[in-house]
């Protein structure tokens, strides 16, 4: 707490800065108000948390030390006015109004209050909050960020949710104090040089000059030979784990062959570098055999190649949010599947941006360590493993990659078979299909929710039929691949048009003279497009019975049955 001199000092020059802007006023990251109120002129006691999570990620983005709420100044005339707000006096849901903002805020953040009196009758109340880095601040869940004048939600601006996740200091490119060149694996090292003459068969003779030293600083795996957090990930002696604490670096494989309990695990810690080749040769990868007639594949090949097994795993390692203190995880599903998962959230906008795009990402979680990573061929040098990662399954006819980002974690799931063969024969028999056309249209043989524009996109292209809902593979999709299964398919799901439908029920009611709705759900259920659920097809049958009433065709007569509608005399 400063003192009252201080405090003044404080308010005055926060209100000649916003005066020195002119008509511009307050920043980004200061905010001026008067009292706490319903009034749509000053704010409400949940609002002053909005506030606190909006400054404190305003103040990031703008690289302030802090950020400013100040009650009890006019904002516009910079008149000092007062405010009515006595922080000891409110109470929310039973607790004090301070320790109640305090538990809403996530993560967090330990923002100061001065409350004084500026002259008599004129309370003065400013909240210094510090910037965030590395992690936004949400209040009661939701991120805000204050932009000119206007508070709103962050995530509907990802390039500024981007640049705050990118603000933290990079704990991978630290220096450990302590650490030496005997904390690191010589095995490790060599086959770091190894990947790294494979990336650069320029430098091979130079590279075989270097010393140790010399080639990490090199690969920029340590700095000015000091060891760093990620040559002790990559290249570390397992028993040097220990200058990476509390921080954790280690990968949980459990393989399951589909019963109840795991038949295998390990954990396998540092050197990263050759805990993926161990990770690789631990998964079961047998040969799959296609059945696909068209296949331009052999009869047989191996369920995973090389860069399936190794890009999902250093991506992983990566992009794993260290300060979470857990581990990366990998599930092998025998014969079936592997699923991986990290912890931090997903920096670009979503993965149907990096792959379609086909640019290399531009922001990085672990800057430090994803450099070294390229540098001795772990990820992609341009950044484009992603999209690779999904040429690789479409080359196969596999299922695309499956991403889900929720919690803050990446989990991607690879399929090491033909799931659907009809949607294989597809993908055979149409050759030209781009690689952003299949993920789509392997979302719509999935069920798996599309956007309006994806949608729209899909019906342009004439890649789909039907209802947004309820989408299937169209005519020009289906045709080429001569298979009767997918054709018939095609049929039961284009059904036929109302007229159809509503010719059924008239004539159905002209040949027995009435028909209650149990009957014409009967008469209509299976001849409608099998792409429908059961209650989509009631509410269609119900929406044909509504157009006929409405036309003046049928009505409800004796016993809630419908009959034709008797012709004026």
């Amino acid at each position: 707490m400063r003192t009252k001199e201080k405090q003044i000092e404080l308010l005055l020059e926060l209100i000649a800065f916003a005066k020195g802007r002119g008509k511009e006023g307050e920043a980004d990251w200061l905010e001026f108000k008067t009292n706490i109120s319903e009034s749509h002129s000053s704010i409400t006691y949940e609002r002053v948390g909005c506030y606190l999570s909006g400054l404190s990620n305003s103040a990031c983005l703008k690289y302030k030390d802090h950020g400013y709420l100040v009650l009890g100044v006019q904002n516009g005339t910079w008149d000092i006015v007062g405010t009515n707000l006595v922080m000891r006096d409110v109470k929310i849901g039973g607790q004090d109004y301070e320790l109640w903002l305090r538990k809403n805020l996530d993560p967090i953040i330990n923002f100061v209050i001065e409350e004084f009196e500026f002259s008599p009758g004129k309370r003065i109340v400013i909240f210094e909050i510090p910037s965030t880095h590395g992690v936004p601040v949400a209040f009661k869940n939701e991120m805000y960020v204050r932009i000119g004048s206007n508070l709103t939600k962050l995530k509907e601006f990802p390039d500024y949710l981007r640049q705050i996740y990118n603000s933290s200091i990079d704990w991978t490119a630290q220096v450990v104090e302590g650490a030496t060149i005997d904390d690191l694996d010589p095995k490790a090292i060599a086959e770091a040089r190894n990947q790294y003459k494979e990336l650069h068969p320029d430098k091979q003779e130079e590279c075989d000059s270097w010393d140790d030293i010399t080639f990490l600083n090199k690969a920029k795996l340590t700095i000015g030979g000091k060891i760093t957090n990620t040559a002790l990930i990559l290249v570390g002696r397992s028993e040097a784990e220990h200058w990476l604490l509390p921080h954790v670096c280690q990968i949980r494989w459990v393989q399951n062959d589909g019963g109840d309990e795991n038949i295998n695990h390990e954990i396998l810690g540092i050197p990263m570098v050759l805990s993926v080749t161990k990770l690789s040769n631990l998964i079961f990868n047998t040969r799959y055999e296609y059945t696909i007639e068209g296949s331009i594949f052999p009869d047989t090949m191996k369920m995973y190649d090389v860069f399936t097994l190794r890009e999902p795993i250093c991506n992983c390692i990566a992009h794993q949010d260290y300060m979470k203190n857990a581990r990366i995880e990998v599930m092998e599903h025998v014969r079936e599947k592997l699923v991986f998962r990290n912890h931090g959230q997903f920096l670009p906008d979503s993965v149907e941006d990096v792959v379609m795009a086909d640019s290399p990402e531009s922001h990085y979680r672990n800057p430090f360590l994803c450099e070294a990573m390229k540098n001795i061929h772990m990820i992609e040098t341009e950044g484009g493993g992603i999209r690779k990662l999904f040429l690789q399954q479409k080359k196969r006819f596999f299922p695309m990659p499956e991403y889900d980002l929720k919690d803050e974690m990446v989990r991607v799931e690879i399929n090491a078979k033909v799931m659907d063969e009809e949607f294989a024969r597809i993908l055979v028999n149409n050759p030209m299909l781009k690689l952003p056309d299949i993920m789509l249209l392997d979302k719509v043989q999935k069920g798996k929710k599309l956007s309006q524009e994806q949608v729209a996109y899909l019906r342009k292209m004439n890649f789909v039929e039907g209802r947004k809902n309820s989408l299937y593979l169209s005519a020009k999709v289906v045709a080429p691949t001569r298979h009767v299964g997918l054709k018939t398919d095609y049929i039961k799901n284009k059904s036929f048009d109302d007229d159809y439908f509503r010719g059924l029920i008239i004539n159905y009611i002209t040949e027995f003279g009435a028909a209650k709705r149990p009957e014409i759900d009967k008469l209509l259920m299976d001849k409608l497009s099998d792409a429908l659920t059961f209650d989509q097809k009631v509410r269609k049958i119900g929406k044909l019975l509504t157009s006929l009433r409405m036309s003046g065709r049928i009505e409800i007569g004796e016993k809630r049955a419908w009959v034709l509608k008797k012709k004026n005399e």
